[in-house]
């Protein structure tokens, strides 16, 4: 079984942005936020939640200057 064949996960990379890396930080957005959930707030989901933003934020500038 792969990934692809999930509902969820065909449904996203079906109507994404046909960009594997907006893709995977779609599908681990709700990851992180029940982490975060979860685990409650401390430095390790604290952490977790900026690396999370950092990558999409360097993925939309990545994306805009090429």
């Amino acid at each position: 079984m792969r990934p692809d064949d999930l509902p969820v996960v065909r449904t996203v990379l079906r109507t994404g942005a046909d960009d594997r890396g907006y893709d995977a930080l779609l599908l681990a957005g709700p990851v992180v936020l029940a982490l975060v959930a979860v685990l409650g707030r401390g430095p390790s989901t604290t952490a977790l939640a900026a690396g999370y933003i950092a990558a999409f934020a360097g993925r939309t500038a990545v994306n805009a200057l090429w």
